[in-house]
């Protein structure tokens, strides 16, 4: 199962699906409600529903992921049902704690966070986009839902702390990740009982920028 990040629908994952089926895997890009289907009202309940109704009617567990902000999607899942995922991996982001908002990161207009453009993305987010990929992914981007971007997170059940977790690190390092650990800025991934980092030579973006190796990496799991 997987999920995209912010201003991207289910086909930001077309060319990381095909590669998985290549390797005998099967992969369920979820359009995530207010970011595909129209609904500017969508909120995140609406998204951990329909997450939760693809791991529902999996035959067995699922590997649910989850990118950038969807992390904290695909961890609001683990928490829903641990007992139905069998990992949880997280591409270039981490869930919020329990009281904080989902991904009020940018501002709000006529209640939707549409893509602010590239500058707070300049470095190593964006370094291996382009002009014309830029320029793709500012016209195809979807303004996120207000009731999404706001919203508060609620989890409820620690069992999601047995659930392993891989963390795939695109603009930065396992290293990093390990220094923001120690310092306390990671509080869910310092509580995982079974955490793994890896590495991918990519800037925010590797569904789009490195889909080969991504699901390499994905079908590998």
């Amino acid at each position: 199962m997987l999920a995209a990040g912010l201003w991207l629908d289910a086909s930001a994952w077309t060319g990381v699906v095909s590669e998985v089926e290549k390797r005998d895997r099967r992969a369920v890009p979820v359009t995530l409600p207010g970011q595909g289907d129209g609904n500017t009202s969508a909120t995140l309940d609406d998204q951990v529903a329909a997450v939760l109704a693809v791991v529902d009617a999996a035959p067995g567990k699922s590997i649910v992921v989850g990118h950038s902000a969807a992390s904290g999607l695909a961890w609001l899942v683990a928490d829903a049902r641990p007992d139905r995922v069998a990992k949880v991996v997280l591409i270039g982001g981490f869930p919020a704690a329990g009281g904080g908002e989902y991904a009020n990161f940018f501002p709000i207009v006529d209640g939707v966070m549409p893509f602010p453009g590239w500058e707070p993305f300049e470095g190593a987010d964006a370094a291996d986009l382009d002009e014309p990929a830029r320029r793709a992914f500012a016209a195809a981007a979807i303004a996120v839902p207000e009731g999404v971007a706001k919203a508060v997170v609620r989890l409820t059940d620690e069992r999601r702390y047995d659930v392993p977790m891989v963390l795939i690190c695109p603009e930065f390092t396992p290293e990093q990740v390990r220094e923001w650990l120690a310092e306390g800025e990671l509080p869910e991934l310092a509580k995982a009982k079974h955490l793994e980092l890896v590495d991918i030579d990519s800037g925010h973006w590797p569904m789009l920028t490195r889909p080969v190796e991504l699901a390499g990496l994905l079908a590998a799991l």
